[in-house]
């Protein structure tokens, strides 16, 4: 096999970029999609992966699904089972480490990115249930655990166990035992921020301002269009189970609610993100839905401040309108792309959205090189540099020896690809497909070592892997058999 050799190779370090974009994947609209999947389909990896999950360990039906458990309940409202419809997490007290949670934040690890774990949780649980809470996710890294979000809202279970003051005292309580057992989690407060314009103080302050101060990381959740009557109605003119709002609205009630947790933080800010957001495309349609998208992150893009550091986009795969594909009602594993999709990929290679790469020393061709690997946009890797004179027909790398164990994330021409342990060869040539090279182009293959097991091992915070065989190109410019006349 002829291989081609790369004119150098050196250091990376992947920064975080300047508005960081983070995806749900699954909820009680939806289900979880492997992430081979969504990274063909979007072509890079995100931040973070957003998980939705719930812990109600003591009540009637745990730990199945509420829709599975009560699928006789007379419901008329997604929120109306005795607790929530999220996935169970199978963790906690008595949990199994092999739940599905852990399948998924592990698959998601493996992947360069970083995990979300959205965790609705009975108030009433004890600090048993909650320090296993913490025992369950110190090994996974730089985990951010969003503990009853949209808590001033009155439609999660949870909120109809205690009292507002209750839910905020258990954030703060929940967020101090969790982080006692596991160091590397940060949690996230998630409560209604600023909802009139005219007001100066959120919703429910006296009750969450204490959530404000233990938090790690500020959120709300807004979207510029919601119908929360799905399933159980359609969207049309004249309802009143659905919503459309102003953009502009939107936006500065958001960047307000920064300002006042800021002023109940004495004046010290922290990390401030919208944990959900998207435009529903039961009430806009799927064009006014990419219109309003792209109105808010101009908005954004436009505002000189520096307050915002990212968003997670709700959600790749949805039954109903809120997703980047709509799930198929004949088979939930096949996704139907959305118009959305196309202007989703071009917003994710915007600059201010992509992680910064910084250029490191040279690596000598046969060197052993340490790599890190701290997060989603945290790591340190290698990229070795092609000089190509066109664009090429094959473009492959070969693992050879103890290369075919490594675990790794690859990114070429701007497409990523993920090398699994075991696995041989990638084709790569999915990266010239759209964007092809035109005349002679320097080419960096870079190459980042996130943990084969999606779990850390001896730092909580960091992974490295020592990374002593690099592979080998087949890189050809011409068919292996030209044309028969």
């Amino acid at each position: 096999m002829n291989t081609m050799t790369p004119e150098r190779i050196y250091r990376i370090e992947m920064k975080h970029a300047k508005f960081s974009l983070d995806l749900c994947d699954g909820s009680e609209r939806g289900e979880y999609v492997n992430q081979d999947y969504i990274l063909h389909a979007l072509g890079r990896p995100h931040r973070a992966i957003n998980l939705m999950y719930c812990y109600y360990p003591n009540d009637e039906g745990w730990p199945e699904r509420a829709s599975v458990a009560f699928k006789d309940k007379n419901v008329g409202f997604a929120w109306d089972y005795p607790y929530d419809d999220y996935f169970p997490y199978g963790g906690g007290l008595n949990g199994d480490p092999e739940a599905e949670v852990f399948k998924q934040i592990r698959e998601i690890r493996r992947h360069g990115m970083d995990v979300i774990l959205t965790l609705t949780i009975d108030p009433k649980v004890s600090d048993e249930h909650l320090r296993a809470i913490g025992r369950d996710l110190k090994k996974f890294g730089r985990i951010e655990l969003r503990i009853n979000h949209e808590a001033t809202g009155n439609w999660f279970s949870f909120t109809k166990r205690a009292t507002y003051k209750e839910i905020g005292e258990f954030f703060c309580h929940a967020s101090k035992l969790i982080k006692e057992e596991a160091p590397n989690v940060k949690t996230i407060t998630c409560v209604g921020g600023i909802e009139d314009l005219n007001s100066n103080t959120i919703t429910m302050e006296e009750e969450f301002k204490d959530t404000i101060l233990e938090a790690d990381i500020w959120s709300v959740d807004k979207y510029l269009a919601l119908h929360w009557g799905w399933p159980y109605d359609v969207a049309e003119k004249g309802g009143n189970s659905f919503a459309r709002y102003s953009v502009s609205e939107v936006y500065e009630k958001t960047k307000r609610s920064w300002k006042r947790y800021t002023e109940l933080n004495n004046g010290k800010s922290k990390p401030f993100v919208m944990a959900e957001l998207n435009a529903d495309g039961d009430v806009t349609g799927p064009y006014d839905q990419i219109k309003m998208m792209k109105e808010f992150m101009d908005m954004l893009k436009k505002d000189p401040d520096d307050w915002f550091k990212g968003f997670t986009f709700y959600q790749f795969r949805d039954r109903g309108r809120l997703g980047l594909e709509t799930e198929d009602p004949n088979d939930k594993h096949v996704g139907v792309r959305q118009p959305l999709m196309d202007y989703y990929i071009e917003l994710i290679n915007e600059p201010d959205l992509l992680p910064v790469i910084k250029k490191g020393k040279t690596v000598k061709k046969k060197e052993e090189v340490k790599l890190r690997f701290g997060g989603g946009e945290d790591a340190e890797g290698i990229a070795m540099e092609f000089e190509l004179p066109g664009n090429p027909v094959f473009f492959e790398a070969y693992f050879e020896n103890e290369a075919v164990d490594y675990n790794l994330m690859m990114e070429v021409n701007g497409q990523w690809f993920y090398k699994a342990p075991g696995t041989k060869c990638i084709d790569m040539m999915e990266a010239f497909y759209k964007k092809k090279l035109k005349g002679e182009t320097k080419v960096q293959v870079k190459l980042f070592a996130p943990p084969a097991t999606g779990e850390n091992e001896d730092d909580p915070i960091n992974y490295y892997k020592t990374i002593k065989e690099l592979p080998k190109f087949r890189i050809e410019f011409e068919p292996v058999v030209k044309r028969i006349k």
